[in-house]
């Protein structure tokens, strides 16, 4: 198995696909490697095609007209990204950069869409992840709509935990990167997290973090609407 059809097989999106197709989207897959900080594309920038993550981890982000960056998504392999302006033919809406090294595939619109005409059901299967991604749109800007920074902070430490299984984990971004993630600067998120740990919550050392009290972060990330 080649590891395109390793990627393919990887995605729910591609599942039941006849063989003679999963044969055409090999034939017309582009490869693609990019390093930690390299853009798989840039907001605003015409729309190539659909991309694969096949490996490795990017994030998609938004950068203000005064150059902040607001990270909307951490998306781990495997996974598509920029779907949407495949079919609508916009511009793209987020920029993609790679967080460690990125194997990714590169579908041309023309033939990715060409399928989709011979395969309806695979159109159908994106409206489910377009109704994803808008769900947790919603989500990220009711967050920094309605919540605080030390509610989003709370927040996003409790996901990170549940990602790691344990109440004791390793930040897997920096302060920088957190701060972006959630909308503010990387001296505000340090300061809340020194917060955290004298009022109890939880204990940091240099990059690992544990939750002391589940329950009294699960109450400061409480947002009430």
């Amino acid at each position: 198995m080649t590891p395109i059809e390793h990627a393919l097989g990887s995605i729910d999106l591609f599942a039941g696909l006849p063989s003679a197709e999963v044969q055409f989207l090999c034939s017309a897959a582009i490869p693609k490697h990019y390093e930690p900080g390299e853009f798989l594309f840039l907001e605003g920038e015409p729309c190539q095609g659909l991309w694969v993550v096949a490996g490795g981890v990017a994030k998609i982000l938004k950068t203000t007209p005064s150059g902040r960056q607001i990270v909307l998504a951490l998306q781990p392999a495997p996974a598509t990204v920029a779907e949407v302006p495949v079919f609508d033919g916009g511009p793209y809406p987020a920029s993609v950069c790679a967080v460690e090294p990125v194997e990714a595939i590169l579908w041309l619109s023309r033939d990715f869409l060409a399928m989709c005409r011979r395969n309806p059901d695979v159109t159908l299967r994106f409206l489910a992840i377009f109704g994803a991604r808008l769900r947790h749109l919603v989500g990220l800007v009711e967050r920094i709509t309605f919540g605080s920074v030390r509610q989003r902070l709370a927040q996003q430490l409790l996901v990170f935990a549940d990602a790691a299984g344990s109440e004791k984990f390793v930040l897997p971004e920096t302060h920088e990167e957190i701060a972006n993630r959630l909308g503010t600067v990387r001296e505000v998120v340090s300061r809340n997290l020194g917060r955290f740990q004298v009022e109890g919550m939880i204990r940091v050392r240099k990059r690992e973090v544990e939750i002391l009290s589940r329950e009294a972060l699960l109450s400061e990330a409480s947002t009430e609407l």
